[in-house]
């Protein structure tokens, strides 16, 4: 099953949703990623809420962004309790691959997949099938296979 996602307000509040069910499901991993997180919903109270009821032990949240810069300048809160949590957090830089290559994707495996496929006019799909969810992990481990860490919890000598 597939749904169509036409404008930024549908495309915020699909993010939302699906961390907020991440959240109710409890979810074993969470795959972010996107060039530079700048307009995903990471400061509001409320995402912040379902990542703190999401956080658990054995869990995993994997980020891969080109940059950090934005996350950190635009979501305090995020950076605090990524923080608190960041022995849950894999946050990754990409080698060899440009921004404006890199998908704009939200994955909680076996639950559902949200990519964003057109920036300027906000268009994204989300899917529940089976065998997208297993591309988009496919082509995130491809990803990540070719990046080294970045975005540390702690900034260096704090």
């Amino acid at each position: 099953m597939q749904v169509t996602i036409g404008t930024r307000a549908e495309y915020l509040e699909a993010l939302r949703a699906l961390i907020a069910e991440a959240a109710d499901l409890g979810a074993g991993e969470l795959f972010l990623c996107d060039p530079d997180f700048a307009d995903w919903p990471l400061n509001e109270p409320a995402v912040i809420d379902h990542l703190m009821r999401w956080a658990a032990p054995h869990r995993r949240i994997a980020l891969i962004a080109q940059h950090y810069d934005e996350v950190v300048r635009r979501h305090p809160r995020f950076v605090q309790w990524r923080q608190v949590w960041g022995h849950l957090v894999d946050a990754r830089i990409p080698e060899d691959t440009e921004a404006s290559d890199l998908p704009t994707l939200l994955l909680v495996p076996e639950v559902a997949s949200l990519r964003l496929l057109d920036r300027r006019h906000w268009r994204a799909v989300i899917s529940r099938d089976g065998a997208q969810m297993h591309l988009c992990r496919d082509e995130l481990d491809a990803i990540s296979q070719r990046s080294h860490p970045g975005f540390a919890a702690r900034p260096l000598g704090l």
